[in-house]
């Protein structure tokens, strides 16, 4: 986000959680992406009084009618695990041919000030989800999924460098369309 931000608003220093007080973060029990946003960035506005930025994001899996979703990041259960959750999205996609496993990553940022501004965009990746983990960069379900623009070499999300990854990603495309947005706001 500061990379993306400098170039709309170079004055505005972007400040992440290790940089303020701790406070604690919401639980993430909203049923869209877009209110755990919202949640998220609401409680940093109101913990810390800046303006705050939040995201949530997760893969939609067409053949498991758009699950995991807002479960992603506790798909195998608590605590959190990539590992666990990779193999259980394999399990269930074991006996799914390859031209129905078609999925998409989805993000939501938010952007919440403490005067009651409040903004929220969308950025989506399509692609699919392959047969077995390949990469080691990214976290998550990067190591599953190749998006539409990487079908030709079948790269994975987690075998893309960052620059080609914030080109093509959902969270990538989301930050680059609210990053003036807020520079307007805190303008």
């Amino acid at each position: 986000m500061e990379r993306i931000l400098r170039e709309h608003a170079p004055d505005v220093e972007v400040v992440g959680l290790d940089d303020v007080a701790a406070y604690d973060e919401p639980v993430e029990d909203q049923p869209t992406f877009e209110g755990n946003a919202l949640l998220k960035a609401r409680a940093g506005a109101a913990a810390t009084g800046l303006p705050s930025l939040a995201d949530d994001s997760g893969l939609c899996v067409d053949a498991l009618n758009g699950m995991p979703g807002v479960l992603s990041a506790r798909w195998s259960g608590r605590p959190k695990d990539d590992t666990r959750n990779n193999t259980l999205l394999l399990e269930q996609l074991e006996d799914v041919p390859d031209e129905r496993r078609t999925a998409h990553f989805a993000c939501a940022v938010a952007f919440a000030h403490p005067d009651g501004t409040e903004l929220v965009v969308h950025g989506r990746m399509d692609g699919r989800v392959i047969r077995a983990t390949r990469g080691s960069g990214g976290f998550g379900y990067d190591v599953l999924f190749v998006a539409d623009e990487h079908l030709a070499d079948g790269l994975t999300s987690a075998e893309l460098g960052p620059e080609e990854k914030d080109r093509i990603s959902h969270r990538g495309r989301a930050l680059r369309e609210i990053a003036p947005l807020v520079a307007r706001a805190l303008a």
